[in-house]
């Protein structure tokens, strides 16, 4: 106890603004239920796992820890299993993980010697019993935000809700026998609340679904709202009611009464079909495993170094797809898990090792490749109240530090929603080349890395030539070049017979454009002719002709496959997700901006931190609002400011740029589409003649001042496939991205903690295609 008394100078109690770990080592991934526990440093309030406690010790002095410590109980055989309403774990009626219970014991312990005090006990200086409790007490920083992590968004008022007009035609809708209007379907039926049409839903990716009448309904009309008929009954709350103008569902105060006008008695309805959340927490349950996760095949599962599965955080698939891809290169493996220990790591780190991206790379290398984390998850016997670990499956690891990380300069990556899984590797690369800086020897993302030359001639004999460094080759796919042409019309007219008697294409029955890889590299160094292209040498507008080739070869070739589908007449459409949303100007959170206001900040700087971190939270906008306060137009009214130069997220005009095209392009595309990567892609697609600068100056032979290759890597041209990111969704920020990646002689598909032997990777299906320099 005088040992105690002694070092209690290095006692604090938490304040509530600190930030408090006890779920999570912040070097490894042990937990409370590791073997050794988890010691919380009672001065710096961070987790330590028993092997790296004592590094901690030695770089701060720091002697007193709380030690906590998690064993499983015993689990009644009878305890039911509830089935969940909500999206969302840890809360009433969500998800039921099954999750065994835990008891928790805790102690005091004093390093080096690991002197030890039970805690609860008297005989503890009051400093340290206080300290405890408030630890305790807390809300761990690893845990903050898992919830909002699974719970789907609130459904918001529609703005069309209170003002819809309804037209008085005479339509009673009867209580039961619905139908589409326009074909037979007679599941998933949409009621339109202005003019009582019963229309059926959108398809769905895979042909089910409806056969979308209801939204070329308001594409004809613009009549907003429209109700799930089936999911209308009493609790007139839980009906579903989507506004194709606003993309989502939405709630109608006025729901009973819009009813009404067409004669339904809402009391006495009965609930006969699913929700769209409760649809897609049955996908969450149940999830789809189609083409690209194998589906049917009996996948061996597999464990040790280098197959440990990551925790979905909720919509993380994207980020857990990528990285498996990555530490499976060598450049990454070697530079933070072979050539550098976690030890060495922390020794680096700065005070508080969570922010730091280096450590938390070291962390996310070591737990998965070493093998340490790919154990066969635990699972309850069901004849005997004991746990066996015969699993299939793995626990995974949750990489929630190394997200946090990542994401702080990027307000989309830190919200819980799916992102696309090429935005993120762009954005993975870049904060990896920061952090590295000045150290080209030790930065792997340069293993990813080449050059790219694009020349321009101009009928007048002049050549202007455009160089850039990219860490992906953005490819089209050249439809024309299909080789199951005769299939696909076949398919074609398959699928409008069976569309206009009212069936469903099969998911079996659905024929894709086969494009050889060739066609599509073909097709990015292919001649391209430049129309309207001003030439001051001839002082007119002529036609210039464009190619384009790599000026090094990286040790790393990422192809990303911009995919289209196929219209009428073969003409390309880039894939969207049906009823758009309108570019609608972002307004401000009003909870967002009343907290800030209520720090003693400015009300309009309080909206536009939150406006300019896309509302994503509290601490993102004050982040923001620090950085900005000095900004010449920060006093700007936001209405006016935004009559002056918008600013573009510099990040996203050069995605834009790695998929190919210019950069005033890319800033004017952004401006038009508010901002939004996929719509401004649509955009360029859709306003051809804005593909070139008009004013253009080719009146000289030159090379412009170009970023410097000469040091990156650069060999052979032959490549080998040993990574593939597919994904599956009407878009690439919904869906579900999974990795399959070449190790030791076979393939292997990595389904966020899913980890086992591919029977049949989908080479044909890939969103990234990541190959290997053969003499790299």
């Amino acid at each position: 106890m005088d040992l105690l008394r002694s070092n209690l100078s290095r006692v604090r109690i938490p304040e509530p603004t600190n930030r408090i770990y006890k779920h999570e080592c912040c070097i490894s991934f042990d937990t409370p239920r590791s073997e050794g526990g988890l010691f919380v440093d009672m001065n710096t309030f961070l987790a330590f796992g028993k092997d790296c406690v004592g590094w901690n010790y030695e770089k701060t002095g720091n002697s007193v820890y709380l030690h906590i410590k998690q064993t499983k109980k015993l689990v009644p055989e009878d305890r039911p299993s509830k089935k969940p309403t909500l999206l969302a774990i840890g809360v009433d009626g969500g998800f039921d993980n099954n999750e065994p219970e835990y008891e928790e014991t805790h102690n005091i312990v004093i390093l080096p010697d690991y002197v030890t005090f039970p805690f609860p006990s008297v005989e503890l200086p009051e400093k340290v019993r206080l300290a405890v409790d408030a630890i305790l007490m807390a809300e761990g920083e690893e845990r903050k935000g898992q919830l909002a992590a699974w719970t789907a968004d609130k459904k918001q008022i529609s703005a069309y809700a209170m003002n819809l007009q309804q037209i008085d035609n005479g339509v009673t809708v009867p209580p039961s026998g619905w139908k589409c209007a326009k074909c037979e379907k007679k599941e998933n039926l949409w009621l339109n609340l202005t003019d009582g049409m019963i229309l059926c839903g959108r398809k769905n990716w895979d042909g089910s679904g409806g056969n979308n009448h209801a939204i070329e309904h308001y594409k004809e009309t613009k009549y907003p709202l429209a109700v799930k008929l089936g999911t209308i009954t009493a609790d007139l709350d839980a009906a579903d009611v989507f506004s194709y103008p606003e993309d989502e569902s939405v709630l109608d105060p006025l729901l009973s009464q819009h009813l009404a006008f067409f004669g339904i008695d809402f009391s006495s309805l009965q609930k006969t079909e699913m929700t769209t959340a409760e649809r897609e927490l049955d996908q969450n349950i149940n999830f789809d495993w189609n083409r690209i996760q194998e589906s049917g095949e009996e996948l061996e599962p597999i464990f040790g170094p280098g197959y440990t599965g990551l925790v979905n955080l909720g919509n993380s698939c994207y980020m857990a797809a990528t990285m498996q891809v990555v530490f499976s290169t060598r450049s990454f493996c070697s530079r933070y898990y072979m050539n550098l220990s976690l030890k060495e790591a922390f020794e680096l780190a700065p005070a508080d090792p969570t922010v730091d991206l280096n450590m938390q790379l070291t962390k996310l290398a070591h737990g998965m490749l070493s093998g340490k984390y790919s154990v066969p998850a635990m699972e309850k016997d069901d004849n005997a109240n004991a746990a066996t670990s015969t699993s299939s499956k793995q626990e995974g690891i949750p990489p929630r530090m190394f997200k946090s990380v990542i994401a702080a300069s990027h307000p989309d990556f830190s919200s819980m929603r799916q992102q696309d899984a090429l935005e993120f590797f762009l954005h993975f690369l870049d904060q990896v080349e920061r952090a590295n800086g000045g150290k080209p020897t030790l930065d792997p993302s340069r293993s990813f890395k080449f050059g790219i030359e694009e020349r321009i001639l101009c009928s007048s004999g002049k050549v202007a030539y455009n160089r850039r460094l990219d860490y992906i080759l953005s490819l089209n796919i050249p439809l024309h070049e299909a080789t199951n042409k005769d299939e696909l019309e076949a398919f074609q007219k398959l699928k409008a017979g069976e569309i206009s008697e009212g069936k469903d294409v099969s998911s079996e029955e659905i024929v894709r454009p086969r494009v050889p890889l060739e066609a599509c590299l073909a097709s990015f160094s292919a001649p391209e002719q430049i129309q309207d292209f001003y030439s001051t040498a001839l002082k007119a507008k002529t036609t210039a002709q464009k190619s384009a080739g790599l000026t090094s070869f990286p040790d790393y070739l990422v192809l990303h496959m911009r995919k289209f589908v196929m219209e009428e007449g073969w003409v390309p459409k880039k894939l969207v997700p049906d009823g758009e949303a309108d570019s609608n100007k972002l307004l401000a959170n009003e909870d967002i901006v009343s907290q800030l206001v209520s720090m003693g900040f400015n009300h309009l700087h309080c909206e536009k931190a939150a406006i300019n971190t896309l509302n994503t939270g509290v601490e993102e906008a004050m982040n923001w609002l620090l950085a900005h306060m000095d900004d010449p137009d920060i006093d700007l009214p936001i209405s006016q400011e935004a009559q002056g130069t918008e600013v573009v997220d510099q990040s996203k005009i050069d995605t834009l740029i790695s998929f190919g095209f210019e950069e005033e392009l890319a800033r004017k595309a952004l401006k038009a589409s508010a901002g939004d990567i996929e719509k401004a892609t649509d955009w360029i697609f859709n306003n051809p003649n804005a593909s070139i600068s008009s004013d253009m100056d080719a009146t000289t032979s030159s090379i412009s001042p170009t970023p410097d290759d000469s040091g990156l890597p650069d060999g052979g041209g032959r490549y080998r496939l040993f990574g593939i990111v597919s994904h599956i969704g009407t878009s690439t920020q919904c869906g579900h991205y999974v990795a399959h990646v070449f190790k030791n002689g076979r393939w292997v598909i990595f389904n966020d903690n899913k980890v086992g032997a591919s029977v049949n990777p989908p080479k044909d299906m890939g969103y990234l295609y990541f190959f290997e320099r053969l003499d790299s």
